[in-house]
């Protein structure tokens, strides 16, 4: 079992605090992540054993304290090799589909976070995309699973939001619970005019964070279906026109704003020049590039992108996983 406080580590000689929230935070840090026994952690925080054992079955009930069992058979060990050795990944990360949709999704969520958190101590800076799946990632990750981390925002935003949360919240959520900061990147994702996108890539702020980003130590980011459900299209970010037009070069989906053919080329020139963030080539020569997709409807993304090794870290579910597998 996996127990996982969602707070940093306390000290551990510090006096029971009268907040009885903080003191939920304190007793379960201690318990869970310090490794304390409850006779130790009543003497340090002046409470009965009584009262310890009482308040870690109320930190569990409240959320505080979430524990996972982890089997074998919740990854797909053989599609995660097939997947490796087509592709060239260096980790591929299949979980089982299923009955629900959302379910699925939360599924993968986690499963994508799990990673994050196994690599959070290594990690110096991170650059990060957005969207509906790097949201839920920010909001499954603990604080604390990094420290001193930097977040750098890889591709532009969208002028008009479509949900509650921006490209800015979710940089700032995961820098928050990495303990760090964040370096954003306040431009659109796609512009109007060529032209302003020129001018844009002068500005030393907008030269600086993509320069960050392609340092990073590794790049996460979610694949889009082509769908008028999609962020993009429903913020206006891609209009209904340009949506039909995708459909008709074959695009098959998105790659942060890039729309990819088939094959993993740009489907649309014209689109394409008007697209601010890593380019195709960036996502090739990160350090790790680590896509996160669920669904069969992303499999014709999942499949564009590993064909054209825009991705070295895969994380999916069994259906897009053998969907994106099919000839």
């Amino acid at each position: 079992m996996s127990p996982t406080p969602t707070t940093p580590t306390s000290e551990a000689d510090r006096p029971a605090p009268t907040d009885p929230g903080e003191l939920l935070l304190q007793v379960a840090q201690r318990y869970w992540e310090q490794d304390r026994t409850q006779e130790d952690i009543g003497r340090e925080l002046h409470l009965t054993r009584w009262k310890v054992g009482r308040l870690l079955e109320q930190a569990r009930a409240e959320g505080i304290v979430q524990i996972t069992v982890v089997h074998p058979t919740t990854r797909r060990r053989e599609l995660e090799a097939t997947l490796t050795e087509r592709y060239g990944l260096a980790d591929c990360i299949v979980v089982p589909t299923q009955d629900r949709e959302q379910d699925t999704v939360t599924h993968v969520v986690r499963a994508a976070a799990g990673y994050l958190r196994a690599r959070g101590p290594r990690l110096r800076t991170l650059g990060v995309s957005w969207g509906n799946t790097l949201q839920e990632i920010a909001a499954m990750l603990p604080s604390g699973w990094a420290h001193g981390l930097e977040i750098i925002q890889v591709n532009g935003g969208i002028s008009r939001s479509v949900r509650p949360t921006t490209a800015a919240d979710v940089a700032m959520s995961i820098a928050r619970s990495g303990h760090g900061r964040a370096s954003l990147l306040p431009v659109p994702a796609i512009v109007e005019h060529a032209s302003t996108r020129e001018a844009l890539y002068t500005e030393h702020f907008v030269q600086e964070t993509l320069t960050k980003a392609r340092a990073a130590d590794a790049l996460l980011f979610s694949l889009g279906a082509l769908s008028p459900s999609s962020v993009l299209v429903r913020s206006g970010a891609v209009t209904p026109d340009e949506l039909e037009r995708l459909r008709a070069a074959g695009a098959c989906g998105d790659v942060l704003g890039h729309y990819l053919s088939p094959d993993g080329t740009i489907a649309d020139p014209d689109l394409e020049s008007r697209t601010i963030g890593l380019s195709l080539d960036d996502l090739r020569a990160a350090t790790q590039a680590i896509a996160v997709a669920s669904g069969p409807a992303k499999a014709p993304v999942i499949r564009a992108a590993l064909t054209s090794r825009l991705c070295s870290v895969l994380v999916t579910d069994e259906a897009a996983a053998r969907s994106a597998l099919e000839p």
